[in-house]
């Protein structure tokens, strides 16, 4: 922590915090109190629709939002913090307050939320593997980012007229570590950088949770599905109960069903918590998106990628539709409010169903010879080295190989398509097949037997092969690996050495030039392009929410007007893409997509989401 920013913050005027808790109970500024919260991530919902967010958590009876701060989101390069735009925290901060809501802020260096590595920057989880620990170089870049942050947030506390009533110090961290050294760092950090209301700790129903997780000087509370009297006989004495994340929904991972938690589920539980004097902050109130690649995994014996929806089965949908719910939330939060909860806001407009054809642009690897090589190395090198926070790599070699080789990536993070002198071979997975059969001899160089005459077969060819990132996980002992190939490629038993590599951008990929005047007049479909980059032109007349669908798009990326949507893939739950009335324009909508696998027909506007076949989920 640097002096000025300590000077800088108002600290030492020794406010009184507007929270406090005695007796069991919470109080706000001297009186009982109960914080109804619910989760609302500024970092998942364009910023043009977060005061409609706002007033329709206010309009459910909250009287409180929680979110987090993904230390990722604001700086994806090492010492530039960005707090602009979509990044203006305290922007959201400021509109909570002014729709009548407190803030309970979340800014731990992890937040875990199913958020690419937990929050954790890449840079630095590419430097150490001790994370969320005392070691000396990952406290060193928490203190150097709350140095940043904090003075950004000092002010706006309850303590100087601002709406943060709660700061947590760390999230969910009994189920991770013991470190109550770097427990102990953080709280400290918050105080000494002015800020002065109350500070919590969150953590599961176990004993061993609490223990490990909490930290003198900050309230413990509790993360849950249905859990209210394990957090009764676990809760300090003189603590307040307060459920800190009470899950009335869940999360989907690519290829199981969608998750969602009924009304009487949900409000048994929240009713439970209530009449034991408790408060609540509901995870998710307002799910949101991924947007982009910031969908995070979990990994439990392989990886498991989180969808690009992040709807949660919440009570204020994806695109804000309120649902049983809402009502019921409403319901029961009502008897705490002095006087009328806010009107209920009108429904979200959606666009009416359309179609656009999707026209092939180029194939994959086209796309990648597109890309500038850049680093040589002997040995693959891994995304962090690479500075590839997320995405597509290229790596490429010229390699030589015997009849019937067999080619073997050992450590692959996450997935691989595999060309040869510009074929393509196959597809290799993290958590599946890591080895493919090369091409075989020509005819004339065996026997008619099919024995190998003893000649000199070995040919050569170029090798490329395109890894996927498909989610940095965000949860338990696998936060922070490496992506990419981490263990070099085999030819047979011997290693291909003399690697060049080519990072694919984020931005909206534009054709080769020489498909250039193909993209422009957006002409017939090419039958060769089975994989790689199409468009779709949409014109709209009145710009509103939309769901998007890719009839035969398998592994696809999606950018709208050169926002990137997120990620579609065929295996499900997801069907449709949630596609914001701020990012569409009156006219012309250009939607790209690039496609690993097979490239689909059309871009469908359909008025309805769809997530996919649903199973309940209810956590624990």
């Amino acid at each position: 922590m640097s002096d000025i920013a300590v000077e800088n913050t108002p600290a030492r005027t020794s406010p009184e915090a507007a929270l406090s808790f005695e007796g069991g109970s919470l109080f706000k500024h001297g009186r009982p109190f109960r914080m109804l919260s619910g989760a609302v991530h500024y970092f998942r919902i364009h910023p043009d629709q977060w005061e409609d967010r706002l007033r329709r958590l206010a309009a459910m009876g909250a009287n409180t939002v929680d979110t987090y701060v993904p230390w990722n989101f604001h700086e994806r390069i090492e010492g530039q913090a960005d707090f602009s735009g979509w990044r203006d925290v305290e922007r959201f901060i400021r509109l909570a307050g002014e729709v009548g809501l407190d803030v309970f802020v979340r800014p731990s260096p992890y937040i875990c939320a199913e958020w690419s590595n937990g929050g954790i920057p890449f840079w630095l989880s590419g430097r150490t593997r001790a994370l969320r620990t005392s070691d000396p170089v990952f406290l060193a870049a928490v203190d150097a980012w709350h140095d940043v942050l904090l003075p950004r947030l000092a002010p706006l506390q309850a303590a100087f007229g601002g709406p943060i009533t709660a700061i947590q110090v760390e999230n969910e961290y009994g189920s991770f570590g013991s470190d109550t050294a770097y427990l102990e760092h953080l709280r400290d950090g918050l105080r000494a950088h002015g800020m002065v209301e109350l500070l919590t700790t969150a953590d599961g129903t176990t004993a061993d949770m609490v223990r490990n997780g909490g930290v003198e000087g900050a309230m413990g509370t509790f993360t849950f599905g249905t859990g209210v009297a394990q957090a009764v006989a676990l809760r300090a004495p003189d603590e307040a109960l307060v459920c800190a994340e009470l899950w009335g929904g869940w999360f989907d991972h690519w290829g199981t069903p969608h998750h969602v938690r009924s009304a009487e589920s949900l409000m048994s539980t929240v009713d439970e918590l209530l009449a034991e004097g408790g408060s609540v902050s509901l995870y998710m109130a307002h799910g949101g998106t991924n947007f982009g690649l910031w969908a995070g995994a979990n990994h439990v014996g392989r990886l498991q990628p989180t969808i690009t929806s992040y709807d949660s089965d919440a009570p204020i949908g994806e695109d804000g539709t309120l649902n049983a719910k809402f009502h019921a939330l409403r319901a029961a939060f009502a008897p705490f409010h002095d006087g009328e909860l806010p009107e209920i806001p009108a429904p979200p407009r959606r666009q009416r169903a359309a179609s656009a054809p999707l026209r092939p642009v180029a194939s994959l690897l086209e796309m990648v010879r597109a890309v500038p090589a850049g680093a040589n190395a002997p040995m693959p090198l891994t995304f962090e080295e690479l500075g590839a926070e997320d995405g597509h790599v290229a790596y490429e070699a010229r390699i030589g190989f015997a009849p019937g080789a067999e080619l073997t990536i050992p450590v692959l993070h996450d997935r691989a398509v595999v060309y040869l002198d510009g074929v393509r071979l196959g597809v290799l997975e993290r958590d599946g097949e890591r080895t493919l059969a090369l091409p075989g001899a020509s005819a004339a160089a065996d026997t008619a037997d099919g024995a190998h005459d003893g000649r000199d077969t070995t040919r050569s060819g170029l090798l490329t092969v395109v890894v996927e990132s498909r989610g940095r996980i965000n949860y338990g002992p696998h936060t922070g690996e490496a992506k990419g190939i981490l263990a070099g490629v085999l030819v047979g038993r011997r290693f291909a050495h003399g690697w060049r590599h080519r990072v694919l951008p984020q931005d909206p990929p534009a054709a080769p030039a020489s498909d250039a005047s193909a993209a422009a007049t957006a002409a017939t479909a090419d039958a060769r392009i089975a994989d790689g980059l199409a468009v779709a032109v949409l014109d709209v007349a009145d710009p509103a929410d939309a769901w998007l669908a890719f009839p035969g798009a398998v592994n696809a990326l999606v950018w709208l007007n050169g926002f990137l949507l997120g990620r579609h893939r065929a295996v499900g739950p997801q069907v449709t893409l949630y596609a914001p009335g701020p990012l569409w324009r009156t006219g012309r909508n250009e939607i790209h997509v690039l496609d690993t696998d097979a490239l689909g027909s059309a871009v469908e506007i359909r008025e309805e989401p769809d997530l996919g076949p649903v199973e309940e989920f209810i956590g624990s």
